[in-house]
């Protein structure tokens, strides 16, 4: 039997914890303070980038997410940096070229990353391939990653083989991540029993906290052998995060297992991290709690709450339950896909679409279709023949590596975004995020960089409205009346700006756009649909392509517009055939369930 040796800890509150609870928004500023201390601490690594931390700068911040990477590596000389990548998809969400891969791995090591937890969604290894090469080439700690889930083909036979495939590439260590919180504590133990049996490399366990089970799985993990657990300082621990590094410090400690970590300087940056999370009151959500129902529909934390958002934003909220039950279905019709980035939004948003829809699968998303494909890799099992040939007809399913059909297109990224990139690294935030990449980067060159504004924190003394500033009215809606506040006002946005404010007590947020000639009456203009002609939409989002022109004429079935919404793209279709009399949208406006967008006569 092996001798029991002290635990590592890899401690992800400048990552995962913030991401987590919070939604990814806390701010470089207010990491470095801290980084002094944690760098005392001995992690053996810290968590740092990746995830939806590079999306978050840029989108919200209006950081530049490598020079946060930077500023860290500077601040935390004596401790490994971490970062979570999503193997061929790296921080986007498609599948990125062979090339843009290996630059962008070359670059996150250039700039301090040591450790890169590489993993994919649909566990295919072929998709880890060039990521994990790359990281090897560059002389760092390359961990796979088994994304784990329960079904009938998720066994742990199936991660054995997966982790060998992993250790085969190169990986210094195997993770197993458990981003829903869907480990027990002897599944636990049997997946590491059974992979510390036939590997020669550490195994780590990363697992959220939202049943509740997560610190009773690390114990049984660490006995069944692993050497590495996450957790989070106390300050951002629990509920969709991880578990506590005090408490499971506290747990190992005068045990073989002992950590060896200082649990008063621990203390004492929990302390910091309470009074940071303040500042950040906005974006605390009810659906970050601990709840053991994930054990029953399997949806993340995080995907909870950007459902629940999803839903509110269509007066639907009331069918979140509805939407909850559809997603096993779902995920069951496409062969078991773990539910993590991307496939937790394919497989969400389609669910949602099927519930408001009142019809299964009336509207197929793009990424659906593409999935179905081949487009993301092999599905873990097989998918539902019914609806695969609803969704992509005889068209052809590509069983081969997704990125192997992607030519090379980082010099293509290069020219496309021009004088704007001053370095590399900017051609790379370009290429994960285009429309938003190209935005920061304008924004950066004219020095209008504003990022969304923090509310102010309460006091306990005074209401939370006057202690903000709040103004407050009344507004009275078909003899509703309702009070209003604004609490806080967001920096401008692509001609935007984001309003936070509280209806009858309640926190909103809202985006006010500036009336054009088509808003005087309080609306975007349009008229609401009601004839079969009516081309209209069935979730709110963005236009992303006008697919006909006025005088065409088109059949019925056929795809007339794609709108995006929830990440998603999906091809509205005429109900009829005919000519297209009027269109009423154009690439890049908003639009509402029930517009009518194009007319059909």
């Amino acid at each position: 039997m092996t001798k029991p040796t002290a635990v590592a800890v890899t401690d992800v509150i400048l990552r995962d914890a913030h991401q987590s609870l919070i939604a990814t928004r806390m701010r470089t500023e207010d990491m470095l303070p801290i980084c002094d201390k944690l760098d005392q601490v001995g992690y053996w690594s810290l968590e740092v980038w990746g995830g939806a931390t590079f999306d978050a700068c840029v989108r919200f911040l209006k950081e530049d997410p490598w020079q946060r990477l930077r500023q860290l590596r500077a601040a935390l000389p004596n401790t490994r940096l971490q970062m979570l990548l999503r193997g061929q998809n790296l921080l986007g969400y498609r599948h990125y070229a062979d090339d843009v891969v290996e630059a962008f791995v070359a670059k996150s090591a250039e700039n301090g990353i040591d450790v890169f937890r590489v993993f994919d969604a649909l566990n295919d290894v072929r998709n880890l391939e060039t990521a994990m090469k790359a990281v090897k080439k560059a002389g760092k700690h390359a961990q796979g990653t088994i994304c784990y889930t329960t079904s009938p083909v998720h066994t742990p036979e199936l991660f054995v083989q997966q982790a060998h495939a992993m250790r085969d590439m190169g990986a210094d260590s195997i993770a197993i991540k458990d981003m829903a919180g869907l480990l027990t504590p002897y599944a636990t133990y049997d997946l590491v029993k059974a992979l510390t049996a036939e590997l020669d490399v550490p195994v780590v366990v990363h697992s959220h906290s939202t049943a509740g089970l997560a610190p009773l799985c690390q114990l049984k993990a660490i006995e069944a052998g692993a050497s590495h657990i996450d957790t989070a300082i106390s300050a951002f621990a629990n509920g969709t995060s991880h578990p506590a590094t005090e408490a499971q410090v506290a747990a190992l400690k005068d045990s073989p297992y002992d950590t060896g970590l200082d649990l008063a300087l621990l203390s004492e940056i929990a302390e910091y991290f309470r009074e940071v999370r303040k500042k950040y009151h906005q974006f605390e959500s009810e659906f970050t709690r601990e709840d053991v129902s994930v054990q029953i529909n399997q949806v993340p934390g995080g995907m909870m709450s950007n459902l629940a958002n999803q839903l509110k934003e269509q007066n639907a909220l009331d069918k979140i339950q509805q939407v909850f039950a559809e997603i096993p279905k779902v995920r069951k019709d496409l062969g078991y896909p773990p539910l993590v980035t991307p496939t937790s939004q394919i497989v969400g948003t389609q669910a949602v679409y099927n519930v408001l829809a009142g019809q299964r699968y009336k509207t197929i998303t793009n990424e659906v279709k593409r999935y179905l494909q081949g487009g993301y890799g092999a599905a873990p099992a097989k998918v539902n023949e019914e609806l695969l040939k609803q969704a992509i007809g005889s068209e052809h399913v590509d069983v081969g590596r997704p990125a192997d059909l992607l030519q090379p297109e980082l010099n293509k990224l290069r020219a496309d975004i021009g004088s704007l990139a001053q370095s590399e690294e900017d051609v790379l935030t370009y290429a994960m995020f285009p429309d938003l990449g190209r935005e920061f980067l304008q924004q950066r060159a004219e020095g209008s960089l504003k990022p969304e504004e923090l509310l102010p924190v309460a006091s306990a003394k005074d209401s939370k409205l006057k202690q903000a500033g709040a103004s407050e009215f009344k507004i009275a809606v078909h003899g509703e009346v309702y009070d209003v506040a604004i609490t806080g006002v967001g920096g401008h946005e692509a001609g935007k700006r984001k309003l936070y404010l509280s209806l009858d007590g309640m926190p909103e947020e809202v985006i006010f756009e500036p009336l054009n000639e088509y808003q005087h009456q309080g609306d975007s203009g349009r008229k609401h649909a009601s004839e079969p002609g009516h081309v209209s939409t069935t979730m709110p989002g963005n236009v992303v392509e006008v697919m006909v022109q006025v005088g065409q004429q088109v059949a019925a079935g056929q795809s007339v517009l794609v709108a995006e919404a929830m990440k998603m793209e999906t091809e509205i279709h005429a109900n009829i055939a005919g000519t297209v009399k009027a269109i009423h949208v154009a690439k890049g406006d908003r639009v509402t369930p029930g517009e009518v967008l194009i007319e059909i006569g």
